[in-house]
């Protein structure tokens, strides 16, 4: 499809803002059917007419809960709940004689992908359509429309409807996002006036931090489709690999200047896995949208802004699996009328457009349903026809637990995972059966396993919409290959289950525990919380014929609160609990530093306090709150900088300063944290923090900048060439000094970090202070412009100052980014523990 811009006339404002309050369904719905007067309409059950106000999701789910009731069309779902307890549900929508072979349907739709599909017949067989609305909470015509579209699947009548339902399984998610949305649901609407007023400046439009987009710990679950580390995203993952829908569509909101956007997005920007034939059928589908908003009188544009290059957003990662995923942008009200380029846009307007949108779509599934279900049935079979030999291995034998998460992922993504036959080395790397998985190449999932385990460099386009790469074995920091034999491959693993581990034994003298284990912080944790003390070792030694590395911690036996078999039982339970070995040693006697040295240092509780509020990004503050509450068991205390001049910060030992905009602390609140690092706590800082410190003398940092000039560049092209310098998210390789307590527990020299910032710092001339630094080459995979690759190598990450008897610690990149960055979480919790030893 050529780029399309309609410039039709339309009536962007169909009543006046008073008339709002007299709406009815007949503004939205398709008037040429009759609708059964058995089945609740929307305001029976809301009492109001969608679009009057802004539904809130226990609305919603009522509301859902009285259609499946009512209607034979319809089936009802629990998927799970969200963080804050919400109902994840789902309605499968259909005929009430596809509903009476339903699991039969399921099981021939999801036969099309597998081997010897090409004997099925797919004359009758139903389309599989997958909607769902408003993963972004505050972008809410989505979910609203979903009230209306739910009602006319259960109440049209006539020959249209009767047959897209029995060519049709609609696969309905009413509300991607709960906890947002109830979020946001509560702002726009205590803030509406019984005269509806457009003014922008009006708080209604104006959310307080962290606003409604988010999930409960501030996620952008839009970038969780591939990761899938959000109970939201396990639900609806479970969905698509049950039933592997042939489209699924993705109901957004943008900027309220705009007007609506439907994909295909711009062209040289999907990922080149993607076949050609997936965005020509985009476009062959999107013309049943511009048909319907030209009969609606709605403008609209496509093949631009947006993009399908990342895998893990729910319009692009059906792309990957023999689907076709569908994102629609509407112009966003942010409440209930806002004026814009377009005149006054109104909720309820733009309610009508989500509507329309998910009707055509339903309309397109009907008409090119054999099309669609060849496109899928083929993918697949062209998919194994070009797999490769060989596998994927990869695991540690030194946490295992790592490789463990990781094969989490895969087996959520229906990938087929092996153990490991025999040990098994590749390229310097050994591999052991009980910390090691092969993951086959030659399997039905083997185009979305490159799409996770490629490192890419080259790219047709150097801008993104979202990071460029992601490399699942790099993010996790376990050892990997991608050319091992398939005969490594042993038993196939239907069901994980965690790597075995080693309880202790009783020891009359101390407990060692290693702290390469990705859960050692959530252990270290429980230890100090319980008043047990505990030392970290400063340096390697070796005790009954095992290694031990840098930042092994020691527990004694003696001058414990706990008796020695209190001692034990309470280290056993905490081992379990973080399926993580502690080792009882019978003496303090070893090869290197002896038990009793002073290489082994105290360590105390940590009260970790994390700065949020305005000027804060949600998404990073978010990250750390999630990781301390979810992975590690920690508490953490979110200190809202608006109050910040009256908090008390001598109750914490370290603050977290996440990544800011603006002025998010002024000069009064640095030198009151200046105040208290000095009395002994300890700073962290993240990313944009990095000019914070240096313009508020908290460090002394050089940084190396470009300024690239613009030659023979146009007007036109003036944002794509800005946007080229921009590191939107790509990996790569840092060289470490693992004998500093940063470091610690990390078993090889390398690591690799995810950058989505252009902020480099120089290094210092003291060697020593540079423990993490950018290799002479270290782009791993990901996009980066020439001007700024130039400028890295050499450069920083991370950064140290001590003040009085405090510590400024500085990670210019973000260490848990999207929870699924495993692999430099631990930098984080280095820098809480062992930040007095730096």
């Amino acid at each position: 499809m050529t780029r399309i811009y309609l410039f039709c006339l339309s009536v962007f404002l169909s009543f006046n803002l008073a008339a709002q309050e007299d709406l009815d369904l007949s503004y939205y719905l398709p008037q040429d059917v009759t609708y059964n007067e058995a089945i609740p309409k929307p305001q029976d059950v809301l009492g109001y007419v969608p679009g009057q106000w802004h539904a809130s999701h226990d609305q919603i789910l009522a509301y859902m809960r009285s259609l499946a009731e009512a209607s034979p069309r319809i089936k009802l779902e629990n998927r799970g709940t969200t963080y804050e307890g919400r109902p994840l549900i789902l309605l499968i929508i259909t005929s009430e004689e596809n509903h009476r072979n339903l699991e039969d349907i399921r099981k021939q739709h999801v036969a099309l992908t597998e081997p010897g599909s090409e004997k099925i017949d797919i004359a009758n067989m139903p389309i599989v359509v997958n909607q769902g609305f408003s993963i972004h909470g505050n972008e809410a015509s989505g979910a609203n429309a979903g009230l209306l579209a739910a009602y006319y699947l259960a109440a049209a009548e006539g020959s249209e409807i009767e047959n897209t339902l029995d060519n049709t399984v609609i696969l309905f998610d009413p509300v991607f996002n709960p906890d947002g949305l109830q979020r946001f649901s509560t702002w726009a609407n205590i803030h509406k006036s019984a005269n509806i007023n457009p003014d922008p400046q009006d708080r209604e439009y104006n959310e307080v931090w962290p606003g409604g987009r988010t999930n409960h710990y501030w996620f952008d679950m839009n970038r969780d489709w591939l990761p899938v580390q959000l109970p939201e995203s396990k639900a609806r993952i479970a969905t698509f690999h049950n039933w592997y829908p042939n489209i699924l569509t993705d109901h957004h909101e943008m900027g309220t200047n705009s007007s609506f956007f439907f994909q295909p997005g711009i062209p040289s920007r999907t990922h080149p896995l993607t076949p050609d034939l997936n965005q020509e059928l985009t476009q062959e589908i999107g013309k049943y949208h511009a048909a319907a908003f030209d009969e609606l009188g709605s403008l609209y544009y496509t093949e631009e802004n947006y993009d399908d290059f990342y895998y893990g957003k729910g319009s692009t990662f059906p792309d990957i699996q023999g689907s076709i995923g569908i994102l629609f942008e509407q112009a966003s009200s942010r409440g209930h009328a806002q004026e814009s380029d377009n005149g006054i846009l109104t909720f309820p307007f733009t309610i009508r457009n989500q509507f329309t949108a998910a009707l055509s779509t339903l309309k397109a599934a009907t008409s090119m349903r054999e099309q669609l279900l060849n496109y899928q049935r083929n993918f697949y079979q062209n998919s194994r026809k070009e797999a490769e030999k060989g596998a994927y291995v990869f695991g540690s034998t030194k946490d295992a637990s790592s490789a463990y998460h990781l094969a989490e992922i895969l087996k959520r993504h229906q990938v087929e995972i092996h153990e490991l036959k025999e040990n098994f080395s590749k390229d310097g790397k050994s591999f052991e059966p009980g910390s090691s998985y092969v993951v086959p190449k030659k399997q039905k999932q083997q185009r979305l396993l490159k799409a996770m385990f490629e490192r890419r460099t080259a790219f047709e386009d150097s801008l993104f919409y979202d990071i460029s790469a992601w490399t699942f074995p790099l993010a996790f920091d376990v050892p990997f290959t991608d050319d091992a034999s398939a005969s490594t491959a042993g038993a196939k693993i239907d069901s994980l289950t965690w790597p075995a581990f080693a309880k202790p034994e009783m020891s009359q003298y101390a407990y060692l525990m290693q702290w390469y284990q990705y859960e050692a912080p959530k252990a270290l944790n429980q230890i100090l919380e319980k008043g047990i003390r505990a030392k970290v070792a400063m340096q390697p030694f070796t005790a009954g014929g095992k290694k031990y590395d840098y930042g092994t911690i020691l527990i004694p036996v003696q001058n414990q609160k706990l008796k020695k078999d209190e001692l034990h039982d309470f280290l056993s339970e905490v081992s379990t609990d973080a399926h993580i070995s502690i080792d009882g040693v019978s003496t303090g006697s070893t090869t290197g530093i002896d038990l009793g040295s002073n290489e082994f240092r105290a360590l105390e509780p940590q009260k970790v306090a994390l700065l949020v509020g305005e000027g804060i990004t949600p998404y990073d503050a978010g990250e750390i709150w999630h990781l301390f509450d979810q992975r590690y068991n920690m508490k953490i205390t979110k200190l809202d900088i608006t109050n910040f001049s009256r908090t008390d910060l001598d109750r914490y030992t370290d603050i977290i300063l996440p990544n800011s905009w603006g002025s998010a602390l002024d000069e009064k609140d640095a030198d009151k944290l200046k105040e208290w690092v000095r009395g002994g706590g300890t700073l962290i800082g993240f990313k944009n923090a990095a000019k914070w410190f240096d313009k508020n003398d908290f460090m002394d940092l050089e940084f190396s900048e470009s300024e690239v000039p613009a030659k023979n560049v146009t007007f036109e092209q003036k944002d794509d060439f800005r946007g080229a310098q921009v590191i939107g998210g790509a990996i790569f390789e840092a060289k470490q000094d693992r004998s500093h307590p940063v470091n610690f527990g990390y078993a090889d020299d390398n690591i690799a970090l995810f950058r989505d910032t252009t902020i480099f710092v120089k290094a210092d001339s003291t060697s020593y202070k540079n423990p993490i630094k950018y290799t002479e080459k270290p782009l791993l995979s990901g996009y980066i412009s020439e001007e700024n690759l130039e400028l890295m190598p050499g450069t920083v990450p991370f950064k140290q100052n001590s003040m009085g008897r405090g510590e400024v610690i500085l990670f210019t990149d973000n260490t848990n980014f999207r929870a699924f960055w495993y692999g430099t979480n631990k930098l984080l919790m280095n820098a809480v523990f062992f930040g007095n030893e730096m």
